[in-house]
């Protein structure tokens, strides 16, 4: 089965549920970790933010409360961007950012836009999920502006043998599929998620995977004992 389709099926099964069950299986430090992202995107009114495989719009509206100035979530998930919607409704903020953040339903590896349209460029804990990460970020690159910056968030597997290692894979591979089977009612795409973490490209190889699709001045900021890491870079030419 292509992965593309399989995460499709897993995003479909989560959408009411995805930020709940974010909150639960990083006991809420998501919310401080995605504030670390958005300090680093460096906002400014005049800045176009892409978010790419942005869902419900998390990072987006940081971005724009933080002084960006317009923002797209792009995702390949269309029943996210509707929850995000539907969120935004709910709780009274949908005017509050109509004018300056707009949604597109589409694939990383094929994105919809111009090449060098934005500012920003995102993806959090959304490039492990895509058939080929390389193409991913070749399409990131095409669509940054020149200066422009590109950041991505993802989720690590500590790599030295240690306590934090042994946790984390206790609570990874048992006890995140046993949360999602009491909230959503089935196990398996958050199998699927923890499984995805345990397949993406060790440290090195994705920041050579970063420089080949051009971006430079690559850093990276690991956040908790390895197990999340901040990917920064910028499109000089």
């Amino acid at each position: 089965m292509p992965k593309q389709f399989s995460v499709q099926q897993v995003f479909d099964a989560v959408a009411d549920k995805y930020d709940l069950m974010n909150s639960l299986m990083s006991f809420g430090l998501h919310h401080v970790w995605k504030n670390k992202f958005i300090a680093m995107i460096e906002s400014y009114k005049t800045h176009i933010l892409l978010d790419v495989a942005g869902g419900t719009g998390d990072i987006a509206m940081g971005f724009l409360n933080s002084g960006g100035g317009k923002a797209t979530i792009c995702d390949i998930n269309n029943n996210m961007l509707i929850a995000g919607d539907k969120q935004r409704i709910d709780n009274g903020s949908f005017n509050k950012y109509k004018k300056n953040l707009s949604t597109v339903c589409g694939d990383a590896q094929d994105l919809p836009f111009e090449d060098n349209s934005f500012d920003r460029v995102t993806i959090s804990f959304g490039i492990r999920n895509v058939e080929s990460i390389q193409k991913a970020l070749d399409e990131m690159f095409r669509v940054t502006k020149v200066g422009g910056k590109f950041l991505c968030m993802e989720f690590l597997r500590p790599q030295s043998d240690t306590i934090t290692r042994q946790i984390y894979d206790f609570f990874s591979f048992n006890c995140i599929p046993i949360i999602g089977k009491i909230v959503i009612g089935d196990e398996k795409p958050y199998e699927y998620l923890v499984d995805s973490i345990r397949a993406f490209p060790k440290t090195d190889d994705f920041i050579k995977m970063i420089k080949k699709s051009g971006f430079e001045m690559i850093k990276i900021t690991v956040l908790l004992n390895d197990v999340v890491a901040i990917y920064s870079a910028y499109r000089i030419f």
